[in-house]
């Protein structure tokens, strides 16, 4: 189920609210700049489908959003459990860091956890199979994929070459609840 905390950026260990109702999810977001959304395939996807397979499943979605938001390029990006080099992968993200674009991603599969640090309130987003999140360029954040991850996510781009993650090099993110292994 997705989800999304609101914590005092000082309160890591009480959440102001909790909401778990997608439009809830999207109100709270969208009152500091971050789009969510829910998607749903225009035909069903199979297990191991090509990129080119689960791109043409949210189409008119993703076109919808390059028209606009101005995004040039579009990719499938997958993890699992086993996959050999997930501890660093988990960890090159786990620090506050921001982007000079938006960071979009539709989550086909799996989960994932986005944590934006806005205002002095930290918004903690469990995003699950179904969910679009749209971290505007320039926010800080952090993303957590667990330590058993598993997700398939469409990425949306506006220059591919230049996501590059700037750290802000503070702690904050060592301070808040990481994203606990999907029991499924």
């Amino acid at each position: 189920m997705s989800r999304l905390r609101i914590y005092d950026e000082t309160r890591p260990s009480a959440p102001l609210s909790v909401h778990t109702a997608p439009a809830d999810i999207a109100r709270e977001l969208g009152r500091v700049g971050v789009r969510f959304e829910q998607w749903e395939a225009s035909a069903p996807v199979a297990p191991g489908a090509s990129q080119e397979e689960v791109i043409a499943a949210y189409r008119s979605d993703i076109d919808r959003l390059m028209r606009e938001e101005g995004y040039q390029s579009v990719d499938v990006i997958s993890l699992v459990p086993d996959h050999p080099d997930r501890a660093a992968l988990r960890r090159k993200f786990l620090s506050e860091h921001t982007h000079s674009e938006d960071e979009v991603r539709f989550f086909v599969a799996g989960s994932g956890q986005f944590t934006l640090h806005i205002g002095g309130k930290v918004y903690d987003v469990l995003c699950e199979a179904g969910d679009l999140i749209g971290v505007p360029d320039g926010t800080p954040h952090w993303f957590d994929m667990s330590e058993s991850p598993y997700f398939i996510a469409i990425r949306l781009f506006t220059n591919k070459e230049g996501w590059v993650a700037n750290f802000t090099g503070t702690d904050i993110a060592d301070r808040f609840p990481r994203m606990e292994p999907s029991t499924r």
